[in-house]
């Protein structure tokens, strides 16, 4: 059959997330605080960009499902999505619905390339369908398109309660300066930005001001899309990975984002089954201190 062999392709690692079972994954994931709320969420979520935008009943769905399933066994709770996603909201609400998880799901979506506070509301009514569901935790503004009205309307929707936390996203270091002014003069639950070892503007203002003004941050291309594998193709891990936890360069950079005190979770997007175990494990054991962050820097070149 083929799900069972995409879980076997999970490895050890997905194994032994799968036979441990949520609550000893729960307890192991590392947790951070909302600053706005103090409710903790895991440090590691996922995203559905790409991922997600499948056939439903398809090979990939198919292999989602596991994903899915191995999320939420290895403690995973936080999941993004946006309704230009094409068909990924779909897919995500479909699956969440056939696994019994939307109640434990953290799900985060957006308002997305629209204007007006009627498109925008149109918008988030056909995503509650589409999703499955009937309010979402985090919505966000996404690239700061016409953010005045959006924004108000998904602060009209969280005093509805159907929505329980508002955000600001990008996913470009050019508009982080914008990012960081409208960050002071709304004060949004959240913020989303890119944020890895070779794209590392964040540093310079959004971070510390978001832990500065209590902002929760989301990470996204934490893996520049991809580009940072080949950038250690061919390289052995850093002497150091092993005492910290780590085993693959996926685990590795994602770290990397998290050892950013501001940083609240990280949301890699992928719909490998093995992929998804490996992710998994970097939201275990400590977390990198200077010269670990440094040496990565070095390796990425």
């Amino acid at each position: 059959m083929m799900t069972r062999r995409y879980v076997l392709q999970a490895g050890a690692a997905g194994a032994a997330l799968l036979a441990a079972g949520p609550a000893f994954a729960e307890a192991a994931m590392e947790m951070r605080a909302i600053p706005s709320t103090g409710e903790k969420i895991p440090v590691i979520g996922m995203g559905t960009s790409g991922s997600f935008e499948v056939a439903a009943g398809s090979d990939e769905y198919k292999q989602l499902q596991e994903v899915v399933r191995i999320f939420f066994a290895g403690g995973g709770t936080v999941i993004d999505t946006a309704p230009t996603y094409s068909n990924a909201e779909d897919i995500l609400g479909a699956i969440l619905a056939e696994q019994g998880l939307r109640p434990k799901c953290w799900l985060a979506t957006k308002l997305s390339g629209v204007r007006g506070r009627d498109e925008g509301l149109e918008q988030f009514e056909s995503t509650l369908k589409r999703l499955k569901t009937d309010k979402v935790e985090l919505l966000q503004v996404h690239n700061l398109r016409d953010v005045e009205t959006q924004l108000a309307l998904a602060r009209e929707l969280k005093k509805e309660g159907k929505v329980r936390y508002v955000g600001l996203t990008h996913y470009l270091e050019s508009a982080q300066d914008e990012l960081a002014e409208l960050m002071r003069r709304h004060k949004p639950d959240f913020l989303q930005i890119n944020y890895s070892v070779g794209a590392r503007g964040a540093e310079k203002r959004v971070l510390p001001e978001a832990r500065e003004l209590g902002v929760a941050v989301m990470i996204n291309r934490a893996f520049e899309d991809g580009r940072l594998f080949s950038q250690v193709k061919g390289k052995e891990l850093p002497g150091w990975a092993k005492e910290a936890g780590i085993g693959s360069w996926a685990q590795a950079f994602l770290k990397f984002a998290l050892s950013d005190p501001a940083v609240t979770v990280v949301i890699p997007a992928t719909g490998k089954p093995n992929r998804q175990a490996d992710n998994l494990q970097a939201g275990r054991g400590p977390t990198l201190d200077a010269k670990q962050r440094q040496s990565l820097i070095e390796a990425v070149g």
